[in-house]
C-alpha cells in the first residue's frame, strides 16, 4: 500500500482554491470520497492528517480550501477575520462546498455516487450546511461544529444522512442549539445522530488545543470514540 497525496487547484468564480488530496494507489477500482472540510484557521496541516488517516481507510480524501490558495490564519483574531464573511453570508459557504464537490468529480479515482463530507468546527457549519441546502451526497458529519442554521432558512428536504459530534460542555455550540439542530433535522426529514460527549468541550479532535477560557480543549476519549464513529457511519452510507 502507499498512499499518493498531492495538491489541486480549483476555482470558486474567479476565487483560486486549492485542496489537498490523498488515496490508496493499490485500490484499482474508483472509490468513495470524502471531503474534508477545515476549522476558522484555513486548509492547513490537521485537515491534511485527516485526510491521509482517511486514505489509509481506503477513501479518496479532499481537504477542501474555503478562503484561497495559501490563505491561513496565524492567530485567533486572523482566523476569525476570515470565517466572518461565511458567518455574514451563509451563501458563501454554499458556493465553496459546491465548487469542492464539482472538483472532487472530476478526480478518475473517484465514485461520483459515493460521497461524503465532514468538517470541524468552522468546517462542521460547512458540511452541515451542505447537507441543509439539500446537496444529493451520501452523508456528513460534523465534528464540535458551529450548529446554528441560516437565518430566515431553515432546511426542507435534506437527502445526506447526518452524524454530529459534540462536546456536552462546548460554550460555541450549548445545549439550546443542539435541540435546536435536532428539531430542524426532524422537521426536514433527515436521517440523523448526535453523539453527545460528556465533560468535553469544543476543539475536543485538536492536540494542540488548551484553552479553556476559550472553550476549546482536547479530549482523547472523545477524539477516538468520534474518530470510530465516524468509520462506522461512512461504512454504512457506503454499502
Amino acid at each position: 500500500m502507499a498512499i499518493i497525496s498531492n495538491t489541486v487547484g480549483y476555482l470558486d468564480g474567479d476565487v483560486l482554491l486549492e485542496g489537498f488530496f490523498a488515496y490508496d494507489d493499490s485500490v484499482e477500482e474508483r472509490r468513495p470520497a470524502v471531503m474534508v472540510s477545515h476549522a476558522w484557521a484555513g486548509r492547513n496541516d490537521f485537515v491534511k492528517e485527516k485526510a491521509l488517516k482517511l486514505a489509509e481507510l481506503g477513501y479518496f480524501a479532499f481537504a477542501v480550501d474555503m478562503y484561497g490558495k495559501g490563505v491561513l490564519g496565524q492567530s485567533n483574531d486572523e482566523s476569525a477575520a476570515l470565517m466572518q464573511p461565511f458567518m455574514d453570508d451563509r451563501n458563501l459557504v454554499l458556493k465553496r462546498m459546491e465548487a469542492a464537490l464539482y472538483a472532487v468529480k472530476l478526480m478518475p479515482w473517484v465514485d461520483d455516487k459515493k460521497i461524503a463530507a465532514i468538517g470541524f468546527c468552522f468546517g462542521g457549519l460547512c458540511v452541515l450546511d451542505f447537507a441543509r441546502s439539500g446537496v444529493d451526497i451520501k452523508g456528513v458529519v460534523s465534528f464540535h461544529g458551529l450548529l446554528g442554521a441560516p437565518e430566515n432558512k431553515q432546511a426542507t428536504d435534506i437527502k445526506a444522512k447526518v452524524l454530529v459530534l459534540h462536546g456536552c460542555d462546548d460554550p460555541m455550540g450549548p445545549v439550546e442549539q443542539v435541540v435546536a439542530l435536532q428539531q430542524e433535522l426532524t422537521q426536514a426529514g433527515a436521517d440523523w445522530q448526535i453523539h453527545n460527549y460528556g465533560n468535553t468541550m469544543h476543539a475536543f479532535t485538536n492536540p494542540v488545543a488548551n484553552d479553556p477560557d476559550f472553550g476549546t480543549v482536547y479530549q482523547a476519549d472523545a477524539d477516538k470514540r468520534s474518530w470510530k464513529s465516524m468509520e462506522n457511519f461512512l461504512t454504512e452510507i457506503f454499502e
